[in-house]
């Protein structure tokens, strides 16, 4: 089967791989229909992830159809339409029973980085049962794409963390796919201001269609007193960064309003300061999560009813053979405009 597979910092390349077999009774394989690719994967090529070892396919996202299941799982067969988890979870330890399905002591974020993922015609999902969805009739398979991650990721680890409130006022650092999952979740808590910060003119743009009442460019460095005018000197009461770079971690701190919480959903491969000497006393809360998709279900029935529509976000489709094309426009999202890429396998 072609495989997009990650060779070590800067390198990639589309392989030929056998098509993976059962290996534990909970196990499925999958074919794979549509995938697309991650923020994250982008730095597992730069080498910011040291789990993801060079020679594994890449991907954690996607819907496909059962080919095959272990003895173990009950709740799928062979021909099933599914939707991939990017955390697959046995349900079962210590961290599942927890609601923290991303801390699985058998599983976790695995697809893609510690076992090979879904940017291939086929793919071994562990933990079968509690790790894969049932699409339902009828719906828009690309929509579902959306829900493997970066949907319940800006719900979970920005919105929930974040404390969004009725009346709040939120500031969300990064227009991207990430931020701009939070952005349309963080409306089911009717906040009074979402504030939108991005480099890119042309994101920020996309951010006032989809419900954000300001935008800030933050390219002349004064996104903070920006923000604090908007707010009459205040700061907001959540901020969220969905970057996952220092800049953006030091800008929230300087975002936020005494009472308020930074919610970390960016991937840091750098060190960031904490600047302890202003927040001391101010009764911030910093929250740092990976994604347990425990929202999951719900945000399935909210796509299925059409209180938001995730295909919004969808700006590129690709064939499999074309994924390095696909890898190319996405990494330059300034310059093409990318948000999610459909890759159809």
């Amino acid at each position: 089967m072609k495989a997009f597979v990650y060779r070590g910092p800067g390198l990639k390349g589309v392989e030929d791989r056998p098509k993976p077999k059962i290996q534990a009774s909970g196990d499925a394989i999958v074919k794979m229909v549509k995938t697309t690719i991650c923020g994250t994967d982008l730095h597992i090529l730069k080498g910011d992830v040291a789990t993801c070892a060079p020679g594994r396919i890449l991907g954690h996202e996607g819907v496909g159809i059962i080919d095959s299941v272990g003895a173990g799982v009950t709740s799928f067969h062979p021909g099933d339409r599914v939707l991939i988890s990017c955390i697959s979870s046995c349900g079962k330890c210590e961290y599942c029973r927890r609601g923290m399905y991303s801390h699985c002591t058998t599983g976790g974020w695995i697809l893609g980085n510690e076992i090979d993922g879904t940017q291939a015609e086929y793919v071994r999902t562990p933990h079968a049962d509690t790790s894969l969805y049932p699409i339902p009739e009828g719906a828009d398979e690309e929509a579902l794409v959306m829900l493997s991650d970066i949907l319940p990721t800006g719900f979970e680890c920005g919105v929930l963390n974040g404390k969004v409130a009725p009346g709040s006022t939120v500031a969300i650092v990064g227009s991207g796919p990430i931020g701009l999952a939070a952005l349309l979740t963080a409306q089911f808590y009717s906040p009074a201001e979402i504030i939108m910060i991005d480099l890119d003119d042309s994101r920020l743009g996309i951010a006032r269609q989809f419900g954000a009442t300001h935008t800030v460019n933050s390219a002349d460095g004064k996104a903070a007193e920006a923000v604090k005018a908007l707010t009459g000197g205040r700061g907001v009461d959540a901020a969220i960064e969905a970057v996952g770079v220092p800049a953006t971690f030091l800008l929230c701190q300087d975002l936020v309003a005494p009472g308020g919480v930074i919610a970390n959903v960016g991937v840091h491969g750098q060190k960031v300061d904490l600047h302890l000497e202003t927040l001391w006393s101010q009764n911030i809360t910093i929250t740092t999560r990976l994604v347990d998709t425990v929202t999951t279900p719900m945000l399935l029935k909210t796509v299925q009813s059409r209180k938001i529509d995730p295909t919004r976000l969808i700006t590129h489709r690709f064939k499999l053979d074309q994924i390095l094309d696909a890898y190319d426009t996405f990494a330059r999202a300034a310059d093409t405009q990318a948000l999610k890429v459909i890759i159809t396998a």
